[in-house]
């Protein structure tokens, strides 16, 4: 059975591609990061008899973003910052089978952006693979919990931590980084797998070398990008404090050797002390596993003025476009805008507001003949560099949090359709001059977060079109949608939100099928997976995030996490802070 198990996780692991062999369990759920699970005994017809099968306290207060993994009879679950692993036996009931409790400095936690998040595990070959806050990364042995390997990723001296997840490829792990509101210049990397050696680094600015870029091989929307394509976009040496962290998702198609991901902010949010397009910052970059060269990139917001980082997943899928199969990527970026490219080469078929209320820019250009292809069409009315230092500009839609942040979209290849955690929220931006110094703060702007006009809810929850660019269904939440989803096979589309609810709807229509009331906010991702014969649904609760900061840290002052304090204050009505477990299952014969 306990084959049989691993067997049935690994057969659901997309439906572009089931990944490059060997064992492997991910964050993404697959290497494609569909979020989609090919089980199918939960369905319409019967998810609304779930129940609560048990429930584990991870015995830690902040906000729970990623899943746990199953591997076989065991279940790995982390925590938030000191970033536990635990390791469950599902055979005898959850019995601790071991824990690993790092020790790391908890100075750490000060120059940890918008909480002390963790974004989950991975699993290849035997081993557990993860990057701790203060940036280690760790090969724990998957039966023992004994650590086989560490090594240090970055400073956190000078701002560099990471809560994100780890993505293992080949014989290689991948690695990013978080810091771009501390001014650190950031990289991706990839270690080896067995030994924790270092085998290419890869950084988001500076001279091509160091960003592992061929001026003349490197395309952006088909064409090169030319020598010093970085370094000509920033004044003097304001790339080496640029940022463009990789602090989201990582994916992988194994056929073409590309590693997929997306770039941070630019450092600092103040537009006016960094003029240029400061690439390549906010962009989305395929390199190849083994090298880690650039095979291709394309800046999504130019010269950000609103810290709109394009760190969100992208999603690989293989569609007809034209009468042909084509190899897609698509990302929903937190400007507001769904992308859809040709994974392969690069190029822009598709970008389109996923958000009514987006209004920092009219469009994105798309005609190929245009200079200006690919360049968001602007409104200088929401452009804080236009208005200039000191002054506040307001309405801006999105907010900088974005109209979705890290918190990954599904997709279903039987209905072809993707479903959408979102944020509905608007600011006021008012930059300010800053200077920078290590280790400390580099932002440069105060942010007011709000609802758009005319409305009190901050969040829905979409179906959207990737060819069309269009929603096709969409549920109204009073708060943002910050949990990740999962499609099924079963056709139900489950995801949580910042209230505790756990729900399951129609991955057709959106009709509520299912709500359960976890013990706090959920900002974990739902997973699903086999054991004894039934199919199991789990989702981590815990207040925090971005949008949960206020609760999960107990701030106050609504200017507090930069505006998310104020902007979420009715949270505190509904939740309070948690961590929890919690694994439903439908009623045994």
């Amino acid at each position: 059975m306990r084959s049989m198990t691993l067997a049935t996780l690994l057969l659901g692991l997309g439906p572009a591609f089931a990944g490059e062999g060997g064992r492997v369990a991910l964050p993404t759920v697959d290497y494609a990061n569909t979020r989609y699970s090919g089980l199918d005994r939960i369905t319409r017809e019967n998810v609304g008899r779930l129940k609560v099968a048990w429930t584990y306290s991870t015995g830690v207060l902040r906000g729970h973003e990623g899943a746990p993994l199953v591997v076989g009879h065991i279940m790995y679950v982390h925590t938030p910052f000191p970033n536990t692993v635990t390791a469950l036996d599902l055979d005898q009931d959850g019995k601790i089978l071991w824990r690993y409790a790092p020790r790391q400095d908890a100075a750490v936690v000060a120059v940890m952006c918008c909480d002390t998040v963790h974004r989950g595990l991975a699993y290849k070959d035997g081993r557990i693979f993860l990057q701790l806050a203060d940036t280690t990364v760790v090969a724990l042995e998957a039966e023992t919990g004994r650590v086989l390997w560490s090594v240090r990723n970055g400073d956190p001296a000078r701002g560099e931590t990471n809560t994100a997840a780890v993505m293992p490829v080949r014989d290689a792990v991948i690695v990013g980084l978080s810091g771009g509101e501390y001014g650190a210049r950031c990289h991706v990397t990839a270690y080896d797998q067995a030994t924790g050696r270092q085998l290419w680094r890869a950084y988001a600015t500076g001279p091509d070398a160091e960003m592992l870029v061929d001026p003349a091989k490197t395309t952006e929307l088909g064409r090169p990008v030319g020598p010093d394509s970085s370094l000509r976009s920033w004044e003097g040496e304001q790339w080496k404090t640029g940022g463009g962290c990789a602090w989201g998702w990582f994916s992988y198609d194994p056929d073409l050797n590309l590693v997929y991901y997306g770039t941070g902010n630019p450092s600092t949010w103040n537009p006016v002390q960094r003029p240029g397009d400061n690439r390549w910052a906010m962009a989305i970059v395929a390199r190849d596993a083994t090298t880690g060269v650039a095979r291709w990139v394309y800046q999504m917001t130019p010269h950000d003025q609103w810290d709109y980082d394009g760190v969100n997943e992208m999603i690989l899928t293989d569609q007809e476009v034209g009468g042909r199969k084509r190899r897609l990527l698509t990302h929903f970026d937190r400007n507001g805008f769904g992308y859809t490219l040709d994974r392969e080469t690069g190029a822009l078929l598709v970008a389109q507001k996923f958000d009514p209320s987006v209004n920092w820019a009219k469009r994105i250009e798309l005609d190929p003949a245009s200079p200006a292809y690919g360049r968001p069409v602007v409104d200088e009315r929401y452009a804080p560099g236009t208005t200039g230092e000191d002054e506040t500009v307001t309405g801006i839609c999105p907010g900088a949090l974005g109209a979705k942040n890290q918190q990954p979209a599904a997709y279903s290849p039987a209905t072809g359709l993707f479903y959408v955690p979102t944020n509905h929220m608007c600011m006021d931006y008012e930059p300010f001059h800053v200077t920078y110094t290590p280790g400390q703060p580099y932002v440069g702007a105060t942010l007011a977060l709000h609802p758009p006009p005319g409305t009190d809810r901050t969040g829905a929850f979409i179906a959207w079109d990737n060819l069309s660019g269009r929603i096709k269904w969409s549920i109204p939440e009073p708060f943002s949608v910050w949990s990740g989803a999962l499609a099924t096979a079963g056709g139900v589309v489950f995801y949580g939100t910042l209230e505790g609810y756990l729900k399951a709807v129609d991955a057709g229509t959106g009709r509520e099928l299912y709500r359960f009331k976890t013990p706090s906010g959920i900002v974990g991702n739902v997973t699903t997976y086999m054991h004894g014969g039934r199919q199991y649904v789990a989702v981590l609760s815990g207040i925090g995030g971005w949008a949960g900061i206020g609760l999960a840290a107990g701030l106050t002052d609504p200017a507090e996490g930069s505006g998310a304090v104020g902007g979420y204050a009715a949270l505190s009505q509904y939740t309070a802070a948690g961590g929890q477990l919690t694994v439903f299952a439908l009623p045994e014969p």
